[in-house]
């Protein structure tokens, strides 16, 4: 295994690894981890007790950060007709239906959502292979096949994060830049804890949240205590 920098090592030991910090004491705690020489992001990964293997517990959604997510969002939008000047005027960065589907077919996929009316997912399922192993597929269950095109592209620009359990039942999201404030991260924290709560599965049994960490992009893990990170953080 490598070994770990200078500036890894000295931030690493502000954290107790051994503790299960509570949720807004881990927040401030985070924006002290940042030690690279570019604007971080603050990650977490929650733990579910589900199994992905069965669809009535393969837990996919999106919900909209409060705060943001600090960065800009590429959204590219298939329509065609009122819909694309819909999406254009909405402020979508690549609008089109064949010409996309074109395009990614021969290996594009500089964008960051996907976005889709339901009369052109006959064309863009062709692409399922391309789209669907980086998370790029619109979907009914995330919101991005629809045809209120204004309001999707306005939410995915102002923070909505897609989010979907993995084969080892952990959801990974970004919360935001190691720039924000504690209360900014603190907000977007809640929001997709809300989230992920009101998708428990009926069939899901014990424990539903089982482990929680956050972390800084170059920084060390922060292991959050989970009953807390249930609990309302700002009220």
């Amino acid at each position: 295994m490598p070994k770990k920098g200078k500036k890894y090592q000295e931030v690493a030991k502000l954290v107790d690894k051994s503790k299960l910090y509570d949720p807004l004491e881990a927040l401030e705690l985070v924006r002290q981890t940042a030690s690279a020489n570019f604007i971080e992001t603050v990650d977490i990964a929650v733990v579910l007790g589900v199994n992905p293997k069965h669809s009535d517990q393969n837990i996919r959604g999106a919900t909209t950060m409060p705060a943001g997510l600090g960065r800009t969002v590429r959204v590219l939008v298939f329509a065609k007709g009122e819909k694309a000047t819909e999406a254009t005027d909405a402020g979508a960065d690549f609008v089109g239906a064949e010409d996309l589907v074109e395009r990614i077919a021969a290996g594009w996929t500089d964008f960051d959502v996907a976005v889709a009316t339901p009369d052109v997912m006959g064309i863009v399922g062709r692409l399922g292979r391309i789209l669907g192993p980086r998370s790029l597929m619109p979907n009914p269950r995330t919101g991005t096949v629809t045809m209120d095109i204004s309001r999707t592209v306005a939410e995915i620009k102002a923070g909505k994060v897609e989010y979907r359990v993995d084969r080892a039942g952990v959801i990974h999201a970004p919360l935001g830049k190691i720039t924000f404030t504690t209360e900014q991260l603190a907000m977007n924290f809640e929001a997709l804890i809300d989230a992920l709560v009101k998708a428990k599965p009926a069939a899901a049994r014990g424990t539903y949240i089982r482990g929680v960490a956050i972390c800084a992009t170059m920084g060390p893990s922060i292991h959050v205590n989970p009953l807390r990170a249930q609990d309302r953080l700002l009220r």
